[in-house]
């Protein structure tokens, strides 16, 4: 089963730590509705046909959206692509887009999961971030969702702020817990180049990340998600029993999918390509019935790494015996050489002649997986 994702590349206010693509102006909404239509007729064979089990409105922030105007956009969706009854439909939102007239409107809409943009429950916190809602209206969010019918709520968390303490981490858990939301994406501040943030630490107005702070704060998450029975099934995502995020899984599962919208990839397991960062740009082509993108064939080499810094990251582990049949037995041997010191040093297990980061290794993840890549 395939996944469609669609990027809005529209928010109210910049995140200081933000890179993702987006623009604070709303001007070429309407434009960009119509391009985006002609977009998925564009792309209808992109999938060859395969059923559609899941759809991400991502972004930027797609709750500044009406539900009629995304609707606009499943419709044409569902024109030209076969979407499954019991789909999983999610929409990225912030808590300050989510008044009680909004969620009102999205009760009878295709909608049936909900993944808001929290990043913490501290006024001081989210003013740091230049976040655009407030502690109550995060909290509110939350109820007003619940209160009307919706069960599949995750919420965003961010840890190692500079000044967030390890004390205000487990209450911002704690919330996260009492609210009985049932997922939780939480993830390590990352001073991305061309941020304002990195601006700010560059001129010494604010402290850069401290990475034993970030640390400690990972290890008190692990604890206090399995105190709560959460389930860690990607090193930055949690979740009670049956609430996986079925497309983001399908990310880590190599699924395949096609991306809408300006900067949104798409793979279909032998190329990957994604879509110009540029609004303009993305909205000429589309008006002249042109799509603009980048293509990347995969080599055997380069789906063998994308597997391995996928699968390592998650609960279902590094298979070796896929591997083999695969990419062949020498990808296969590779992979279980370089592992080795890591299996002395506990930091990966090697199980069923599968791979599994142990919690010790979690906080080393990106630097095992480069080193099991392949590189010639």
């Amino acid at each position: 089963m395939a996944g469609i994702y669609i990027h809005i590349p529209f928010c109210k206010q910049a995140c200081n730590y933000c890179d993702f693509h987006f623009s604070t102006s709303l001007n070429q909404k309407n434009n960009f509705l119509n391009a985006l239509k002609n977009e998925i007729r564009l792309q209808k064979n992109y999938l060859e046909n395969e059923k559609i089990a899941t759809v991400y409105f991502g972004g930027g922030t797609p709750s500044l959206l009406s539900v009629d105007e995304l609707s606009f956009i499943f419709d044409e969706i569902q024109k030209h692509f076969v979407v499954l009854n019991d789909a999983e439909i999610t929409i990225e939102a912030n808590p300050d887009d989510l008044t009680s007239a909004k969620i009102k409107s999205f009760k009878n809409s295709f909608f049936n999961r909900f993944s808001i943009g929290i990043q913490s429950f501290f006024d001081a916190d989210l003013k740091f971030m230049n976040r655009a809602h407030s502690s109550n209206e995060a909290i509110a969010s939350v109820k007003g969702l619940q209160d009307a019918g919706f069960e599949n709520i995750s919420i965003d968390l961010i840890y190692g702020i500079q000044n967030l303490t390890n004390e205000n981490w487990k209450k911002n858990l704690q919330q996260a817990f009492d609210l009985e939301v049932k997922h939780i994406s939480a993830y390590c501040l990352t001073v991305e180049p061309k941020t304002a943030l990195a601006q700010a630490i560059k001129k010494n107005k604010i402290k850069n990340v401290d990475e034993h702070q970030s640390a400690d704060q990972f290890e008190i998450m692990l604890e206090e998600m399995k105190k709560n029975n959460f389930v860690q099934y990607e090193i930055s995502n949690f979740c009670t029993e049956n609430y996986f995020s079925k497309h983001n899984s399908n990310y880590w599962l190599k699924e395949k999918y096609v991306g809408f919208g300006p900067s949104a990839h798409s793979y279909n397991g032998n190329s990957r390509q994604w879509n110009i960062a540029n609004n303009a740009l993305y909205l000429q082509a589309l008006l002249a019935d042109q799509l603009a993108f980048e293509k990347e064939e995969l080599s055997i080499e380069k789906n063998y790494n994308e597997y391995i810094m996928t699968s390592l990251r998650t609960m279902w582990g590094t298979d070796l015996s896929y591997i083999n049949q695969k990419f062949g037995n020498n990808y296969s041997d590779y992979c279980k050489s370089e592992s080795e010191k890591y299996i002395q040093s506990k930091d990966l297990i090697l199980n069923e002649n599968k791979l599994f980061l142990s919690d010790k290794g979690k906080l080393l993840a990106d630097k095992i997986a480069s080193e099991l890549f392949s590189v010639n």
